[in-house]
Formats: structure tokens, C-alpha cells, sequence
């Protein structure tokens, strides 16, 4: 997992935020400390043995976006471009650009597909005292167990 971990931040690196926004920070783990806007995975979940000869396992990644809130509406505003399903600022586009080409391995052949499956808790979140807008974002990355 450390690798998809890894290969999923190095994905959503290309993403290009709005002028003025500074430069998105990504981890594969949860950081102590937020340099905002952060995208970061947390949480996941693995399904083992999805086909015979453990030819298949499924993880489910809860990925977070936060972004800084010195004002509220231009932070939102840029939430909102990273949740877009299309554009430069695209968490999406970043990781539809991952999966490769039809017949290629996706994540830098450390897995056979990864999606981003939804976005859900837009919310205010709270990280080591500090609080920013953010989202969950669910990824679903498939690949052969026996790797």
C-alpha cells in the first residue's frame, strides 16, 4: 500500500491551481502539519481475494483536500476548482491522467485502475488546532493481489 499511497499524491501533483494560489502540497500520509492547500491520504480500507488465486484485492482510499481559509469565499472558491470533475485545478483529471492508456497499468504499474469514486463531506475540518474547508475524496484502486 505504500506505494499506491505514494503514486496517488504523485498523481495529483500535476494538478495546476488558479493564480494566486499558491502550489498544492501532496502526501501519501497524513501529515502532522498542513501547508495549505494539502491533499494528503488518510484512511483506507482493503478487500483481499475480489478473484480466484488472489488474482484481485480492492482498496478503498478516504483521501483529504484542505485548503487555508483566510477568506471564506475565495477559499471555497478553490476547493471547489480542485472537486471539479474537469480543468487544470482537477483532483480528477489528475487521477483519470493516471489510470494510462486502455491496456496499461495505472499509478505507475502499481495497480490496474484507480477512480475517484466521490467527494462527500465538504465541510470545515480541524487539523492540530488549525481549521480549513476540505473534502473526502473516495479512491478505488484495483490490482493483483499477488504483488
Amino acid at each position: 500500500m505504500a506505494a499506491v499511497r505514494e503514486a496517488i499524491a504523485g498523481a495529483v501533483r500535476a494538478v495546476v491551481l488558479p493564480s494566486g494560489a499558491g502550489r498544492l502540497t501532496c502526501t501519501g500520509y497524513t501529515p502532522d502539519s498542513i501547508t495549505a492547500p494539502c491533499f494528503f491520504v488518510a484512511e483506507y480500507t482493503v478487500a483481499y481475494d475480489k478473484a480466484f488465486g488472489r488474482a484481485l484485492d480492492e482498496a478503498e482510499l478516504t483521501c483529504r483536500v484542505l485548503v487555508g481559509r483566510a477568506d471564506d469565499q475565495t477559499s471555497q472558491r478553490l476547493l471547489d476548482a480542485m472537486l471539479s470533475g474537469a480543468g487544470p485545478a482537477s483532483i480528477k483529471a489528475a487521477l483519470v491522467a493516471a489510470r494510462g492508456a486502455p491496456g496499461e497499468e495505472a499509478l505507475d504499474g502499481h495497480a490496474d485502475d484507480v477512480h475517484l469514486e466521490r467527494v462527500q463531506s465538504v465541510r470545515w475540518y480541524e487539523h492540530q488546532g488549525t481549521t480549513y474547508v476540505g473534502a473526502e475524496l473516495i479512491v478505488k484502486v484495483i490490482g493483483d493481489g499477488r504483488d
